[in-house]
């Protein structure tokens, strides 16, 4: 099958403004999962004026537009604060679901909506995009770009995708497989696709791009694979190329792109980095100033992870884990501010920028706004870069302070594992990882969905750059969970997660919401004095902006990790946010979900003063790890498996092999998969459901030893489970010795 587009309507789409069209959009009850629920008829005609009509643009995405959400953050600033105040403290408890649309997938789902007059264009997993009708949740078009499912090796955090952007009739969007597509917006037709990527190097795309200028601007993913990063602009009507930006220099007998990359190269000391790429990769957040004519751009960690086996001599390695200000016109440097000097722990600063005009000792300031995942929450000078103030916004023990004369971190002794393992706070998941934040202008706090996760680093005295696999330059079996019993609690018990307000002027937290669990999903604050979050455990909630007072919550049967929107048509306010657990965490952390945290379908879900619109039943069903499969394996052949294990498979099936995302759980593996193991692993028998075969790295000899390895974790995992522990703990066990499995009565949508 080629890639294409499906189409669920044989009229045309009309989209107002974004096509600068005379329509009538016709609100038709679509799927069984209309406004009113399964049942109900057309509604009424609204009607656009043509001299109403104008393309989206730099001036309306200015604006803002309270009624529409026309960019990833609703505007350049990023401020993500809608200023609709129908739903407020006074009316939240008459909440209620509008509509919902399954998505058809379970792995994880991270768009933002972008809403425009009426119409919702959403991305989800694998990069396929929808348009919906945003009253009644009708399907109008599909497109799947058909992503080959073996491209799924070279992500290393799901085949997420964060959203598209709307510009002058036209739908962009950023492919798993690196690819940067242009689609008719009434119709879902592609106009043009190009390939992003440099030649024999294992990118991806999974950031929503930015339009700016009639360029389109997307950067990369990749790092650990061992690539080079870098941000492209392309024309918006031809797809040409228009400048590219590199985030970290090149080899430096080929010379150097610019002025920028010389100078950069000169903070690179010892090794030969660009061969295991370098890293930076820019692959989330951006942000734009049109009055300073300014776009920010946040890049990621090096390549390898370990500073100590990238760049032995020392040195700051820039540009890994800036926030740089370039020229939108030319691509060119302007300034930077490096977060982590030498970033060795994967603390990236690609996480979600808030530009804001806010007074600081008397003054207005034009300050930049960051929490990147190292922990620190950092208030800038937009216009040059300057340093002004920055606090411990989560646990920390990797740095003591921030200077606030150089603006530099002070490291700690206790995050220095050149020698030996060190268990440091943040993780690589960080304090805060991409969950956009908010910014409420009215309150003057900035919310921060955080993270308080710890990682045991060590040094990989044997590392070797493996350009299909993850190059770290850290031991990772040190994550591996032991089977000592107090370890594994003691584990468990450090896995948090809380929102919290944040005053960025005097660099204190304000207030805090605990949650159950971490991992939980962005936020959306509101005119009406609400901030908005989905959570891990299955819930959407409305929290009160000034004192974190939960007023509103509904169970959605799904965790939730990405942001909601607010918009309105015909003069209803709506709350409308994708629902669907994975990322990240969910590969690679190998802890248990929670108990609400069941995995189901993804879903869109909209909601309204007074809707009464239901989820179907969900059904739980909980099953044992079952008895483990018959094999003779010695010691030294279990061992050899979870070396290889911690090397090519935690990254997916997470570390101990029990997995709590989409990806299969190895521990509850039955005859079938086991029969044809050595076919799986070595033999890519499952390459196109994502399963891809290492026979690069894995023999069939090395493909039973790690066989061994899940054979024996699943005893253990038995064993656990049938101790006393269990039930002295049962909140923290149960979803560990369980596999839930849930069946949908009645799904509407896909």
């Amino acid at each position: 099958m080629g890639r294409g587009v499906v189409f669920h309507k044989t009229k045309s789409l009309g989209l107002v403004r974004l096509c600068a069209l005379t329509v009538c959009l016709t609100h038709l009850v679509g799927c069984g999962s209309s406004e009113e629920g399964n049942a109900g008829a057309a509604t009424a005609t609204s009607t656009a004026s043509a001299n109403a009509a104008s393309a989206i643009n730099g001036e309306t995405i200015m604006q803002g537009e309270a009624e529409n959400w026309l960019s990833n953050g609703r505007t350049y600033d990023e401020q993500r604060h809608s200023p609709l105040d129908q739903i407020n403290l006074d009316t939240v408890d008459e909440l209620g679901l509008a509509w919902y649309w399954n998505t058809g997938t379970k792995r994880g789902l991270e768009s933002t909506p972008i809403v425009v007059d009426g119409v919702m264009f959403n991305s989800g997993a694998w990069s396929v995009v929808w348009a919906h009708n945003a009253k009644t949740g009708e399907l109008l078009w599909e497109f799947d770009p058909q992503v080959d499912r073996e491209w799924a090796r070279y992500a290393c955090c799901d085949v997420v995708n964060r959203g598209v952007a709307a510009w002058k009739g036209k739908i962009y969007v950023g492919t798993i497989d690196g690819r940067l597509i242009a689609l008719d917006a009434a119709t879902g037709k592609p106009i043009w696709d190009i390939n992003t990527l440099l030649p024999d190097r294992p990118y991806t795309i999974t950031g929503a791009p930015r339009i700016v200028k009639d360029k389109v601007v997307i950067g990369n993913g990749g790092s650990e694979y061992g690539v080079r990063g870098y941000v492209t602009a392309y024309n918006t009507e031809t797809g040409a190329e228009e400048w590219r930006f590199y985030t970290v220099p090149g080899n430096p007998a080929d010379g150097f792109e610019s002025d920028a990359m010389r100078e950069a190269a000169k903070t690179w000391i010892g090794g030969e980095w660009w061969k295991v790429g370098g890293g930076g990769t820019a692959w989330d957040s951006m942000a734009f100033d049109p009055e300073l004519n300014l776009l920010y751009i946040g890049t990621g960690n090096g390549a390898p992870w370990n500073r100590y086996i990238r760049s032995p001599g020392g040195g700051d390695n820039l540009y890994l884990s800036s926030i740089v200000a370039l020229n939108p016109d030319t691509g060119e440097y302007v300034w930077h501010y490096q977060t982590t000097p030498g970033d060795t722990w994967d603390y990236t600063a690609t996480q979600h920028m808030i530009l804001a005009d806010i007074e600081i000792n008397g003054e207005p300031r034009k300050v930049i706004m960051q929490a990147p995942k190292n922990g620190f929450f950092y208030v800038l000078d937009r216009t040059n870069g300057d340093f002004i103030s920055a606090e411990a916004y989560v646990p920390m023990n990797w740095a003591t302070h921030v200077d606030a004369e150089t603006g530099r971190p002070v490291e700690s002794p206790a995050g220095n594992y050149a020698n030996d393992s060190k268990r440091v706070k943040p993780g690589p998941l960080g304090g805060h990882n991409w969950h956009p934040m908010t910014y409420h202008p009215e309150t003057g706090l900035v919310y921060i969905p955080a993270l308080d996760l710890r990682f045991d680093y060590a040094q990989d005295n044997a590392f070797k750059h493996a350009p299909k696999d993850w190059n770290l330059g850290t031991d990772f079996k040190e994550t591996i969970p032991t089977s000592d019993p107090a370890e594994l609690i003691d584990n468990l018990q450090s896995i948090r997660g809380f929102l919290a307000a944040w005053d960025p002027v005097s660099q204190k937290e304000i207030w805090r919401v605990e949650h159950a669990t971490t991992w939980n999903g962005g936020l959306l604050s509101t005119g009406g004095g609400l901030v908005f979050q989905g959570r891990a455990d299955g819930q959407f909630a409305a929290y009160r902006a000034d004192n974190g007072e939960l007023v509103w919550e509904s169970p959605v049967d799904v965790g939730i990790i990405a942001a909601p929107v607010s918009y309105a048509v015909d003069g209803q306010q709506y709350i409308s946010v994708v629902a669907g657990w994975g990322g990240a965490y969910a590969l690679t952390s190998g802890a248990p979900r929670h108990k609400g945290n069941v995995l189901t379908e993804g879903r869109i879900l909209t909601f309204k003063l007074g809707g009464e619109a239901q989820l179907p039943e969900t059904q739980i069903t909980y099953l044992n790890v079952p008895e483990p499969q018959k094999m003779d394996y010695t010691a030294e052949q279990r061992a050899e498996g979870e070396l290889l294990f911690a090397r090519y498979c935690a990254v997916c099936h997470g570390p101990g092999a029990g997995t709590v995302g989409p990806i299969p759980n190895l521990l509850y593996s039955g005859e079938d998969v086991h029969a044809i193991w050595d076919g799986i692993v070595v033999g890519g028998a499952l390459a196109h459901k994502g399963m891809p075969k290492f026979d690069h790295a894995i023999d069939a000899k090395g493909a039973q030893a790690v066989r061994a390895y899940v054979i024996d974790t699943a005893k253990n995992t038995i064993a656990l489970c049938e101790s006393d522990l269990r039930v002295q703990y049962p909140e923290l066990l149960n979803p560990a010795c369980q596999m839930s499995v849930a069946t949908t009565s009645g799904s509407a949508g896909r």
